[in-house]
This record gives structure tokens, C-alpha cells and sequence, in this order.
């Protein structure tokens, strides 16, 4: 039973990893990834689609990135969603092709961006402690129905605990390394 219930609880945990982390690939280094813009919404025929079912999109270089509508009636909206975003961004289209340089991030620009991951960070691990009381809650009614004995619901917070620390570290570890991208140069 106890089993059950922290395995359901990693699962969760895991996934607030990959959602941090998914979060933290959208905030802008001085390199050019096309995880920045994927994500981005363009209205495409009155639906918000991201960017990546829009368009095929790649970095060349490491300061540019290469926007392709496959449909060339989206371009106007490709570069209207770019320029809106709050990516400080300014795409140049040539055609049917559509260029992003990727200016070097000032030392203002880098300490938001730094705040911001810490904050992404932050949400991270709430959501992390928000698993926890869930699981602990759970531990706590199935032991009042006398399905586990007193023991083994501590047993159940212990091991909830040592998850809580292993993705706690985790998330740590990805924010400090995004941190880094950010403030080299």
C-alpha cells in the first residue's frame, strides 16, 4: 500500500521536474535554441497553435535562429507573435524565410533573467511540497482506516521526505546550470 502510494507520488514529482525544466528551456541564454520560440502562440486561421506545428525552426548559427513557416500566409503572424513575445526580439523576414539575431543579453537583462529562473525554480519546488502534504494526507486517512499500521505511515512520510529532497536537489541543480548559461558571455 505504501508502495503505491509514493511511487504515484514520484511520478508527480518527476513530472514538476520536467515541467521546471521545460520552463526553464523558454528563458533566453546569449545562444540561439529553438526550445526559446516553440512555444510561442501564432494565430493560425483563428486558432492559437504554437509555433513548432507552424513552422520548422532552427539555429544555423549560434546567434541566429531560422523561423520557416511551411505555410506562407502564416508569415505576418509568425512575426507579429515573435515581436509581441516577451522575448525582446526583432525577426527579419526575407521571403518566406524568417530571421531572429540574438543580441547579446546586457548585465541588467541577465540579473531578470536570473531572478526569473530562481522564481521558476521556487514554483518548482511548492510544487514539490504541495506532493508531499498530498501524499502525507493520504498516509494519514489510509492509517485511520487501519489499512497501515502507525509505523508504516511514518515509514510513508520518511520516504515522501527522502523524494521531496532528491527532486528538491534536482530542481536545484538544473536552476543553477541555467543560471550559469545566462550569466556567461
Amino acid at each position: 500500500m505504501i508502495k503505491k502510494i509514493t511511487s504515484g507520488a514520484e511520478t508527480r514529482m518527476k513530472k514538476t521536474l520536467d515541467a521546471t525544466g521545460q520552463q526553464l528551456a523558454t528563458i533566453r541564454t546569449g545562444k540561439a535554441t529553438p526550445t526559446l520560440v516553440e512555444k510561442l502562440k501564432v494565430d493560425y486561421y483563428g486558432t492559437m497553435t504554437p509555433l513548432s506545428q507552424v513552422a520548422s525552426i532552427s539555429a544555423p548559427e549560434a546567434r541566429l535562429l531560422v523561423v520557416q513557416p511551411w505555410d506562407k500566409t502564416a508569415v505576418p503572424e509568425v512575426v507579429k507573435a515573435i515581436q509581441t513575445s516577451d522575448l525582446g526580439l526583432n525577426p527579419q523576414v526575407e521571403g518566406q524565410i524568417i530571421r531572429i539575431p540574438i543580441p547579446p543579453l546586457s548585465e541588467e537583462r541577465r540579473k531578470d533573467l536570473v531572478k526569473l529562473i530562481k522564481k521558476y525554480g521556487e514554483e518548482g519546488k511548492v510544487a514539490l511540497r504541495n506532493i508531499r502534504r498530498d501524499v502525507n494526507d493520504e498516509l494519514k486517512k489510509t492509517e485511520k482506516s487501519k489499512e497501515i499500521s502507525e509505523d508504516q505511515m511514518h515509514d510513508g512520510f520518511d520516504a515522501v521526505q527522502k523524494l521531496v529532497d532528491d527532486y528538491s536537489k534536482q530542481i536545484d541543480d538544473v536552476t543553477s546550470k541555467r543560471e550559469a548559461e545566462v550569466l556567461e558571455i
